[in-house]
């Protein structure tokens, strides 16, 4: 019988060890151009964060501030991408109407919706804390 964890590594793709980073690393960067090329909506997202991105340093009033202010515009892009990924899986599996996979597709755009209330929320708080 086999180890467990010998099936394991030998079925990785990206092998293991440093060479995994690399391979994973350049995997993320095709998923980041793949969501660039096909999602308007994360075109959308990413264009606003940078062009907020500044705004950020002038509304925040200390460095974790700043900090909260830039991981509420990073957790759109990454709801964003969870949902685009869920629904091109989805679309890939069958583009016929599907109970369980429209409402995994709903989820998403939850997911998505979430992220914009936060950050409606922490942006909402420090231009008001910045007005007065």
């Amino acid at each position: 019988m086999k180890n467990v964890n010998t099936i394991h590594s030998v079925n990785k793709p990206n092998g293991k060890g440093f060479t995994r980073i690399i391979k994973a690393t350049h995997c993320s960067y095709k998923g980041v151009i793949a969501a660039w090329q096909h999602e308007s909506a994360f075109r959308q997202e990413l264009i606003m964060s940078i062009i907020l991105l500044p705004f950020a340093v002038v509304l925040s009033s200390s460095i974790s501030h700043l900090f909260l202010l830039i991981s509420s515009l990073v957790f759109i892009l990454f709801a964003e991408i969870i949902n685009s990924a869920l629904e091109a899986l989805a679309d890939a599996v069958t583009l016929d109407h599907n109970i369980l996979i429209g409402r995994a597709k709903d989820m998403g755009s939850a997911a998505v919706f979430i992220a914009l209330g936060l950050f409606s929320a922490v942006w909402g708080y420090a231009i008001y804390s910045y007005s007065f």
